[in-house]
């Protein structure tokens, strides 16, 4: 097993890569939507269902299978031997940051019910602020994995 994990390692982190990067363009564009849809559309209008469907499609089509595959192919590069120090603060660091990118990503899957259900209460205020909180996280998982400073 550890052959077969040594030699798909720069498959497996270039599809990380690339899994992540389509991820987080969701995570930032799905809070953006948001803002616009709470601020510009009228519940009910044709403008409303052209932003649920956005919305649904964006989470769905691109966000859900991104976040799978990043996981997927994230634990394949940390099963790999001799890749991971958990020794160090850094692996655990980075850990924390994705449970909260992970723990945003199904925020914004609640958010988008409520804005089907014609139930939503935030502000664009609101969504503006925790359209930070993807950014704030990639900063922490980018300075683990590239500086590993701990």
């Amino acid at each position: 097993m550890t052959e077969i994990l040594i030699s798909v390692y720069p498959w497996a982190k270039s599809l990380h890569v690339i899994s992540v990067i389509a991820w987080m363009a969701g995570l930032f564009y799905l809070p953006r939507l948001y803002v616009y849809h709470t601020e510009a559309v009228s519940d009910g209008s044709e403008t409303d269902t052209l932003f649920q469907t956005m919305e649904r499609r964006l989470l769905r089509a691109i966000m859900n299978p991104a976040m799978i595959a990043s996981w997927a192919f994230g634990l394949t590069l940390v099963a790999t031997p001799g890749i991971v120090d958990w020794g160090a603060l850094w692996p655990w660091l980075k850990l924390a940051a994705i449970l909260g990118m992970t723990w945003f990503h199904m925020w914004c899957a609640a958010r988008r019910k409520e804005f089907a259900a014609g139930r939503n209460t935030r502000s664009g205020r609101h969504y503006r602020m925790m359209n930070e909180v993807p950014t704030v996280l990639l900063i922490v998982i980018v300075i683990s994995v590239i500086a590993r400073p701990f």
